[in-house]
């Protein structure tokens, strides 16, 4: 027997053999122990699988049930080498090969065909048992032993992350949903609550499907693990991975999207009242200022002479027309309509205004420029005053000249601005004519 497995070990060697495979044998107990205890293996073997996590577990389920299997066989063969240790306290050289065929040789007999490939994964034909050795059946149980951790750990990954929150957001969808409801937004009517019944209908489906098919949202770091192989040679190494979340943060996503413009429509609602009373009070300046646009072109056709005086344009219909609209939909709660609406009328209402105040301004124009001439009339009066010209008799002629003609009806604008402009003139003192004379010569005892 020692011929198979290679020249005897000696008894050093053999203590160390015993003592590195029982702590591997103490190791892999624990892990078969934590693997069984594990929360993902219990539900997914209380659940009703589907798709990729049904497939998957079909195997690794049985794989599970092998894996005890095979830790038995390995339990014994070992309690077998140590009890042939412990016959001698220096063991002689038959109990050395012995020893040695245990430990390295093809001692460990397993059966095959248990569960699909069992036996081809290891190189060999599919046999009813066959003969293998310890760190063979090491490498076996470490490939089970991945392919079952991989799937409960990923389905535990994915049930950890996604049904609670999935539920969360459902039941802040149906919060959204009843916020929707009482702005007016109902399916059928609006595209938001539309929005809304597709996101319900997501999430649903998302998570039926996290509960029947977890697999189904697990990424992998690297390709599922074949059973009987070992990529990193590290014995019960745990695989890794994420869980796809990406339809979930997109439904999460969009329903904040649709939640920002419902809470608009519910600011619109708190606020309506107060923008309609404020378009209101807009137009009504409107109308008292082309009121008094129409009042100052009376004015101006009766008090200015020779004028072109533009018409007054009325109070436009469709404004109020919308205005009423408005109304109505405000007292039918159809807030996503207001919304849109209420921002036209405040502009058409702010422009309505611009236009009757620039109608006021152009009507008014000849009675702003009589006033400006009696402004300036009055001014060159006070400063005849100070020039004391006042009593001059020319001065006096062109102020009354002036006077009459600005304070006459009607009034000659051209007439008065000329009239104003003569007795400006009368203003300036003789030497400003021109330079035949100079203030010198006007003065006594000036030189000539």
């Amino acid at each position: 027997m020692a011929g198979s497995a290679g020249p005897a070990m000696s008894r050093e060697e053999v203590d160390r053999a015993l003592a590195r495979l029982g702590a591997e044998r103490d190791a892999v107990e624990s892990a078969l122990l934590a693997l069984q205890d594990h929360p993902g293996r219990r539900l997914l073997e209380g659940a009703e699988l589907s798709g990729r996590t049904a497939e998957r577990w079909s195997v690794a389920g049985q794989g599970l049930g092998q894996l005890w299997a095979l830790f038995d066989r390995y339990s014994e063969a070992l309690a077998s080498a140590r009890a042939v240790r412990a016959r001698r306290n220096r063991p002689g050289g038959a109990e050395l090969a012995q020893l040695t065929e245990l430990l390295t040789g093809p001692a460990v007999t397993v059966s095959g065909g248990r569960l699909p490939e069992p036996a081809g994964l290891l190189g060999g034909p599919v046999r009813l048992a066959e003969q293998v050795t310890l760190a063979e059946l090491m490498t076996r149980m470490n490939g089970w032993y991945e392919t079952v951790l991989e799937v409960v750990d990923a389905a535990d990954a994915v049930w950890s992350a996604l049904p609670a929150r999935i539920d969360l957001l459902l039941a802040e969808l149906r919060r959204v949903q009843m916020l929707a409801v009482s702005v007016g937004v109902r399916p059928g009517g609006h595209p938001l609550a539309d929005d809304l019944d597709a996101l319900a209908t997501d999430l649903t489906a998302l998570r039926d499907e996290v509960r029947a098919d977890p697999l189904a949202l697990w990424r992998p770091v690297r390709v599922p693990a074949q059973r009987g192989t070992v990529p990193d040679g590290t014995a019960f190494a745990a695989p890794g991975g994420t869980v796809d979340t990406g339809r979930f943060d997109r439904a999460g996503r969009a329903l904040d999207d649709v939640r920002v413009e419902l809470e608009g429509l519910l600011r619109l609602r708190d606020e309506s009242h107060e923008r309609l009373q404020q378009i209101a009070d807009l137009l009504q300046r409107a109308d008292a200022t082309l009121t008094e646009a129409r009042r100052a072109r009376g004015e101006v056709l009766a008090k200015i002479a020779a004028t072109e005086v533009p018409a007054v344009p009325g109070p436009t219909s469709a404004l109020r027309e919308r205005i009423r609209h408005a109304v109505e939909c405000q007292q039918t709660g159809q807030w996503y309509r207001l919304g849109p609406l209420l921002d036209a009328l405040e502009d058409a209402a702010a422009k309505e205004l611009n236009r009757a105040r620039q109608a006021l301004t152009e009507v008014a124009q000849p009675l702003a420029v009589r006033a400006e001439l009696r402004g300036r009339l009055e001014a060159y009066k006070a400063m005849a005053a100070r020039l004391g010209l006042a009593e001059d008799p020319e001065v006096v002629e062109r102020f009354e000249k002036a006077r009459w003609l600005l304070w006459s009806a009607p009034c000659d604008l051209r007439a008065g601005a000329e009239a104003v402009a003569r007795f400006q003139q009368a203003l300036r003192p003789p030497e400003a004519a021109g330079p035949a004379g100079g203030p010198q010569d006007a003065r006594p005892g000036g030189q000539g």
